[in-house]
């Protein structure tokens, strides 16, 4: 059975960009007799706000979608992402982080010339060579920290990977897109890209579809699903929705929210035909 899902967080209202990803999912559900579920991507405790889950859940309704329950909230399945840190630890796959964003830039800009990933230049693994000592005196001490996985270290364990697309067709997974990249924090135990990982194989996530943007986070999602035994779906990474300009839309505008179109007069209908979803 297929079985997708439409992941948002919870930090600002639905925009169309939004409702075009959540159809997208449901229609391929919908064509092949599966389930289409909600998930609430709540992990990060300073942006997502209570008003923002109950407008998600509004909205959606309101243009028309229905999901299978119960909705996944992330915020409470924190130990779910703990035990996968715990496998990844144990496999001396994780190393502390003590670097501030500061500490990052003036290392870069040292160096004259840093590999760029997807979101920009990739850190440089200033914490990568502390021994055991240093580590944890540095955590003693109260030093805030986060947990990055040594990405030189996964790949030689993983070995040679790649993933389906249903545009691209097969994609080799190349780890150091991203570089090092941060998987927990010492205050918050998770990290978008291992909850996401973690969140598909519990659900049972058999098709993952999702904007163009996030095909870099398919190769690390890929990498993790190996080092902790996680079955791998299939993707579907969708053309992403734009204004009169060619400008992807996004939170910020806030014309577009689906809030803000309703206040407007549109109907559920309207909405949808504006995404191209008339059915």
């Amino acid at each position: 059975m297929v079985v997708t899902r439409f992941a948002p967080s919870p930090t600002g209202y639905l925009h169309l960009g939004h409702a075009f990803s959540a159809f997208f999912a449901w229609d391929m559900a919908r064509r092949s007799g599966g389930r289409f579920l909600l998930r609430i991507e709540d992990i990060d405790p300073q942006r997502s706000r209570p008003e923002f889950v109950d407008a998600i859940y509004e909205d959606l309704a309101w243009i028309g979608l229905r999901w299978t329950t119960p909705v996944r909230r992330q915020s409470t399945h924190l130990p779910d992402y703990i035990a996968a840190l715990a496998v990844l630890a144990d496999a001396d796959l994780l190393y502390p982080c003590f670097c501030t964003r500061k500490d990052i830039a003036e290392e870069i800009a040292r160096a004259g010339i840093a590999p760029h990933g997807p979101d920009g230049p990739i850190y440089p693994g200033i914490c990568r060579g502390l021994d055991a000592a240093e580590r944890g005196a540095l955590i003693k001490s109260g030093h805030s920290y986060a947990l990055r996985l040594d990405i030189d270290k996964a790949a030689d364990r993983a070995g040679p990977l790649d993933f389906t697309d249903y545009d691209l067709g097969r994609v080799d997974v190349d780890p150091t897109l991203v570089g090092d990249i941060v998987l927990a924090r010492k205050d918050v135990s998770t990290s978008y890209h291992l909850s996401v990982s973690v969140d598909d194989a519990l659900q049972r996530i058999t098709h993952v579809t999702r904007g163009e943007d996030l095909l870099p986070a398919t190769h690390v999602h890929r990498l993790l699903q190996a080092l902790l035994g996680l079955p791998q779906p299939e993707y579907h990474h969708h053309h992403l929705l734009s204004d009169d300009e060619g400008r992807r839309l996004a939170k910020r505008d806030g014309a577009m929210t689906l809030r803000a179109l309703r206040t407007d007069g549109q109907s559920p209908a309207e909405v949808r035909a504006l995404i191209g979803f008339n059915s």
